[in-house]
């Protein structure tokens, strides 16, 4: 058989391989785990004054109650997306999903606070190898660029629609049942997946990869957790000790893992990738969106409750429209991209994101519904084009043999950027906050309550004579919207600020060039 003859046979096989219409079912299999990690991750929000009531956590395991998951997971994600690429991507998310729904049950009937923090600790171990194995496994089922950039929309809208179906769904549970039943809601999910996929997704890893480095998983997880920890302590506690020693601690661990793997034959991830410069774009791209977009969602969900009153299952459904937008433009952002350019969609996506947010720089108490809702709808579009596009960027910017490690960097990104956008945007509303003048008469513990948040002025007003607790409570009002439009006017200025470094950062990647190997 001729040369010429082996390279026909070859695409004619990769053409019959595109063709499979089992790619689509197995994509099925692969949103399930997307929507439940994105569940989880926004529904212990409304759970935690019964769990809390229950557990009687004192206010530091409560801390560590909410952030030991995120903590957990934006630490190992780039160490479990490489070991998906050594181990096996459909392995690693089938153990996985068996251990995120097994640790489920361990957090639906914790006794303790020490149970519950242990148990978060475990579901963030498990759910850190589900998100980069599915996006890399999508990298390596979907061959044609047409056809990834429709499945990559897909899983990005599935992600969009978990994240504000969570709270809805939460409430929904928590209005029938105890708290611990918005954990058991996995376990059906888990079961579908894990049977399913056993079957239906394809097998794949990076026949070269080499050993797996614990050292460098090891310097990963505790630069990650100390960056992370140290940003969210600033924002609730200021500068401590304990905070310059875990931020200290997590440079110089993150700063020893860059130079390790480039000592390393077979790194746990190839720093080599961010010399493309589509995949670094859009990585800083991803980082900074979330920043900007995160304390708007973090204070927005207060102001709609603790200031306009709304019930939580309310304030859930009043968000839906950045979700419902997101979905939108997440399935068709991929034909956009190659219609009208990389940078021009997702230097699009940022902008309308940041015009949105400055829209939020004139609302007050008593704003109406519509601008609410518009502006969360425009948010929710331009973060469906930006963060779609920029995800197969990522993807088709390596070797599909190195999908898991690109994919977990992507993660990460949001991670980093979710807790600086809270620690850092945090801080502006709360330097705002607590420079409103309380009555008087209000003095104490009753005082220092009410100045600590917004929520701690409302329960302190519940002791207070109504015209006083009236008075402070609106005061309280006043400042956190005040501290609310000054945050916004940051995020647009840091979103339309990334979408002109997109413009450059992006000139000339096209979707269509993305490398196959």
């Amino acid at each position: 058989m001729s040369r010429t003859e082996q390279l026909t046979m070859a695409k004619g096989t990769e053409g019959a391989e595109g063709r499979n219409p089992g790619r689509w079912i197995a994509l099925s299999v692969l949103v399930l785990a997307v929507l439940l990690v994105a569940v989880d991750a926004t529904v212990l929000g409304l759970a935690t004054p019964s769990l809390s009531e229950d557990l009687k956590p004192s206010g530091t395991q409560l801390l560590w109650i909410g952030d030991i998951y995120s903590f957990v997971i934006a630490g190992l994600l780039v160490s479990m997306g490489s070991l998906g690429d050594r181990m096996g991507r459909k392995k690693l998310l089938l153990v996985g999903a068996t251990a995120f729904g097994a640790v489920s049950v361990l957090n639906a009937y914790a006794t303790s606070p020490e149970m519950m923090i242990l148990a978060r600790a475990l579901l963030g171990v498990a759910g850190a190898t589900l998100m980069p194995s599915t996006l890399a496994l999508i990298r390596n089922i979907f061959h044609d660029p047409k056809e990834r950039s429709l499945a990559i929309g897909i899983w990005g809208a599935t992600a969009s629609a978990g994240a504000a179906v969570g709270p809805v769904v939460g409430g929904a549970l928590l209005q029938h049942f105890w708290w611990g039943s918005v954990f058991l809601i996995n376990l059906p999910v888990m079961v579908v997946l894990v049977l399913v996929g056993i079957k239906l997704l394809p097998e794949s890893k990076n026949p070269v990869a080499g050993p797996w480095d614990l050292l460098s998983v090891g310097l990963s997880l505790v630069g990650i957790i100390g960056v992370v920890y140290a940003v969210k302590e600033v924002a609730t506690h200021g500068m401590g000790w304990e905070v310059w020693a875990a931020a200290v601690i997590g440079a110089g661990a993150l700063y020893t893992f860059v130079r390790r793997q480039f000592t390393l034959a077979a790194p746990l991830l190839d720093m080599r990738l961010f010399k493309h410069r589509g995949f670094s774009g859009a990585v800083l791209a991803d980082l900074l969106t979330v920043f900007g977009l995160s304390g708007l969602v973090f204070f927005l969900s207060q102001f709609l409750q603790l200031v306009q009153g709304r019930e939580p299952l309310e304030a859930g459904l009043a968000e839906l429209p950045a979700a419902v937008g997101a979905v939108v433009t997440g399935l068709v952002a991929g034909n956009y991209a190659r219609k009208y350019g990389v940078r021009a969609v997702v230097t699009g996506g940022l902008a309308a994101i940041g015009v949105a947010l400055a829209a939020l720089t004139v609302i007050h108490k008593e704003t109406g519904y519509p601008l609410l809702g518009a502006a969360l709808l425009v948010v929710g579009l331009g973060a469906g084009f930006s963060f779609t596009v920029t995800a197969d960027v990522i993807l088709s910017s390596v070797p599909k043999e190195q999908a898991g490690s690109a994919s977990a960097v992507s993660e990460t990104a949001y991670e980093l950027g979710a807790a600086l956008g809270i620690a850092l945007l945090g801080s502006v509303v709360t330097g705002v906050y607590q420079s409103f003048t309380a009555p008087a008469s209000v003095s104490g513990t009753a005082a220092d309550a009410a100045h600590a948040s917004l929520g701690g002025a409302v329960e302190a007003a519940r002791a207070l004579d109504p015209q006083t607790a009236q008075q402070m409570v609106g005061a309280a009002q006043e400042a956190f919207v005040d501290g609310l439009r000054l945050a916004s006017g940051v995020g647009a200025a840091v979103l339309l600020a990334t979408a002109a470094a997109a413009w450059f950062l992006l000139r000339g990647q096209e979707l269509q060039d993305g490398i196959e190997h």
